[in-house]
Parts: C-alpha cells; structure tokens; sequence
C-alpha cells in the first residue's frame, strides 16, 4: 500500500492507495506552525478510522510546495512509519521533457499534474491548477512540458479586496445567478467569478493560439479546489479530475520503482 502526500499552501492532501486505486484520501490545513508529532497523529488517526495503521504502509511519496512543512513531514514520516519517504524533485525520473529555461524552477505539484495528465489523457494538454494560487501548464503530444502561467487564486483575490479596502465586506465565494449584481456582496461575488472564469477561458485561448492548436484538438484538465466551481460554465469541454495530483504521485513513484 502506498501513501501518497501533496503539501500545498492552504491544505496537505493525503491519498492511500492500494496498487492503482485511491482507496481513501484526506485533507488538512498546511499550519507551519505544528509539530512532527502533532502531523503524525493526526495522519495515524485518519488511517485508524478507516481500520489502516502504519504498517499497513509500505511505501510513501511526497511533493510539496512549503519547505517548512517538508521538513517537518520527513521528519514525521520517518519516525511514525518508519521508512523514507520519495520526494518529487530532482533526480526522480518523471517520464517528461521539461522546456524551462531553468527545470529546477518547475513546482513539483506542477510536474506530478502533468504527470498524471499525460498519463490519463494523453497530450497535448492544459492543466489548470484552481488552488491557493491558479496554475496553467502546457505539455504537448511528445511529453514536452512547455511552461505555463502562474497567477492569484479566487481566494487570494476576495482576501485582497477585503484587507486593501475600507468597506468591502468579507464574502462566501459562490456560482452566482446573473452578472449584473444588485447589492455590494453579489457584486463582489460576480466580479470573482465571472472575472475568473472568463480568465480561464481566455488563457485557454491564448494557449492554443501560441501552440497552433485548435482547443478541440487539446485537452484541458482542471483540478484543484475550486476546480468545480470556475469552470462549470466554461466554453470548452473541461475536464475536471479532482484525483489529478494523488494520481500523478502513485504513477510517478511506480515509474521510479
């Protein structure tokens, strides 16, 4: 059985699988704050509630994008399962030509969604990271990763109208029903999404325009937490694979062992 861990910047996400299957996942807030026991109880508690303990484990996977929390993750790993965990970053054989002028500049969240796209769905394809921050990542029909865009969330976003303004109220970041809003909050709600998923689909766009692609000859795969939400109204078929990143860890470590 392998447990594969994803730590983002709002959440770590926790997948076990059991050969191909995602058999259970879980997700918890990414404080920098907690100690390697604090995560190490909290992982054992999840797997015990599913009748899993750590020696059930026998392998771990991990890719983060917060060194502060790596660390203390390893440190818990090591000493709750008793084991080193893979971590996705150089040296480990990711089956893709990566285009950056500088590949170890790549996220490694970046590079298991590709990954697993590539896998899954085959290329080329854009994938859209809808997550604390929103990422577009290109790879084309010989596995080369061309780069993409990095930009700030939806959440990030509302935060910022809140903390840089003197009277716009904190909202509820909601699908709302027209884009013409009557009140302050709705008006905010409809700037953020419809700002958002119009975003979207204008950067698809751009994309294929760049790579001479026509969008129905791409595919596009969205995950991430507001993956649901943003492109639910969107002009291309979007799909939309929330298991993306637990995926592309078991396929990666598979490729690595």
């Amino acid at each position: 059985m392998l447990l594969a861990i994803d730590v983002g910047n709002t959440n770590i996400v926790f997948g076990a699988f059991k050969g191909r299957e995602l058999i259970h996942d879980w997700r918890i807030a990414s404080d920098q704050k907690k100690t390697s026991d604090e995560f190490g109880m909290l992982v054992t508690e999840m797997l015990n509630n599913v009748q899993l303990k750590p020696v059930d484990i026998e392998a771990v996977i991990m890719s983060s994008v917060v060194p502060n929390i790596m660390h203390t993750m390893q440190n818990m790993i090591v000493k709750y399962f008793h084991q080193y965990p893979m971590i996705v970053g150089a040296g480990v054989k990711t089956g893709i030509n990566i285009r950056y002028d500088n590949p170890r500049e790549v996220g490694a969240d970046r590079i298991v969604n590709a990954i697993a796209a590539v896998e899954r769905y085959g290329g080329p394809c854009i994938i859209i990271d809808l997550g604390t921050a929103i990422t577009f990542c290109v790879v084309d029909d010989k596995k080369n990763y061309l780069g993409g865009l990095i930009l700030p969330g939806i959440s990030i976003s509302a935060d910022a109208l809140v903390s840089r303004t003197s009277k716009l109220p904190k909202i509820e970041i909601i699908k709302p029903e027209k884009v013409i809003g009557k009140t302050t909050v709705s008006s905010m709600q409809n700037g953020l999404y419809y700002g958002f998923s119009s975003m979207i689909d204008g950067i698809v766009k751009h994309i294929c325009d760049e790579i001479q692609m026509d969008p129905s000859d791409v595919h596009v795969i969205a995950t991430g937490g507001f993956s649901n939400l943003l492109v639910s109204d969107s002009a291309y078929d979007i799909i939309i694979d929330r298991d993306l990143t637990m995926d592309g860890l078991r396929i990666l470590y598979d490729m690595n062992n």
